[in-house]
């Protein structure tokens, strides 16, 4: 079997966000397990992104360009000629089709995740790893593959370890977890821990956040005053021990409240982009969280009774983790090697007959 490297064309900036540059990382991982060459071609804002690329035996190559520009098109199909790349995976909020379009005319199996339904696609294959919209919203072409739900959420390999830990929940006291994904636009992290410091039945509070987060130095002066309640966790290994301890998880409906949600701790749900209001809604439908709503319309005293109510309801936070576990299996990025290779193995079995004909 070829097993030509897959480039991926994703921008870590804060202007973008990152909510994309770490699926491609999750993604990437899940292909490395399967000894695929993974290359990245991407602009980093801050540069210290690139130890998290390198650290996953990833190549980089910075890009000269912002993503969708003509020049940037350019640049990249010259980069996957000269790597001889199986496939491109392209991910960012604001691609456009005909970007896409280019990329697949130059010869090369296109991929990208769509969780806006805002892109169209004549032939590739389309990825939203998160809840909604349903296949109905895409415009898609014949050619196209789409791989939509619950069976393809990006539940990183660390997160998954800790099921069978999660089998029951841990004994008091009560500990939680602040997580607002990626990219907290709305500066929801330092407000909502605040709040929830004046919760005194809570007795630790555990954030989980990247370390360019903008409000990094303001939290690490609160964790100095509140050394005995609060926490910070930014590596793998230190989430890893913080999610295996608490007994609910504040989040914002994002790719971190499926992996939540996959472990089975349950979750109250503060909304802050509007195409994460879908994936929030549906696991409130499916009961594996609660749906407070958009997060500038939820104030403190809600939020507090919320947590009360959850912290008194030893059944509901039995349930919504038994929810959560039977929604997300942890498999997804498993299904998308698989399907990846399917459709790249698929594709080499053609190319002889095209040439022929």
């Amino acid at each position: 079997m070829n097993r030509a490297p897959i480039l991926f064309r994703c921008d870590a900036i804060a202007s973008h966000g990152y909510e994309s540059f770490y699926q491609c990382l999750a993604y990437a991982a899940a292909l490395q397990r399967r000894r695929r060459g993974t290359h990245f071609l991407s602009q980093l804002q801050p540069s210290t992104l690139a130890s998290a690329i390198q650290r996953g035996g990833n190549e980089w190559k910075i890009a000269r360009f912002p993503l969708g520009s003509t020049e940037d098109c350019q640049e990249t199909i010259a980069t996957l000629r000269q790597m001889q790349a199986a496939a491109v995976i392209v991910t960012d909020p604001n691609v456009r089709s005909e970007y896409l379009s280019s990329l697949a005319d130059a010869g090369f199996f296109t991929v990208t995740f769509d969780a806006q339904a805002a892109v169209q696609m004549r032939h590739g294959l389309l990825i939203n790893p998160f809840l909604g919209p349903t296949a109905e919203s895409y415009l898609v072409g014949n050619g196209t593959q789409m791989l939509l739900g619950a069976r393809y959420a990006l539940v990183r390999p660390f997160i998954r370890r800790m099921r069978p830990m999660r089998a029951q929940e841990p004994p008091p006291p009560f500990r939680g977890v602040v997580s607002f994904g990626d990219d907290d636009f709305r500066g929801q992290t330092l407000l909502r821990v605040r709040e929830l410091l004046s919760i005194s039945r809570l007795e630790k509070i555990d954030v989980i956040i990247r370390p360019q987060h903008p409000a990094m130095a303001d939290l690490l002066t609160l964790v100095e005053e509140n050394q005995n309640r609060l926490a910070i966790a930014t590596e793998p290994s230190d989430i890893a021990l913080r999610i295996g301890r608490c007994h609910f998880a504040l989040s914002s409906g994002d790719g971190w409240s499926l992996e939540f949600a996959c472990v089975g701790i349950p979750q109250l749900l503060l909304v802050q982009s509007p195409w994460h209001m879908l994936n929030a809604q549906r696991l409130d439908d499916e009961g594996a969280a609660t749906n407070l709503g958009d997060c500038e319309s939820v104030t403190a005293v809600q939020l507090r009774q919320a947590v009360m109510n959850l912290l008194n309801d030893p059944r509901e936070r039995m349930g919504m983790a038994r929810c959560g576990r039977k929604l997300i299996d942890g498999r997804g990025p498993d299904r998308l090697v698989n399907a990846l290779e399917i459709m790249l193995q698929a594709g080499a079995m053609a190319e002889p007959e095209r040439l022929a004909a």
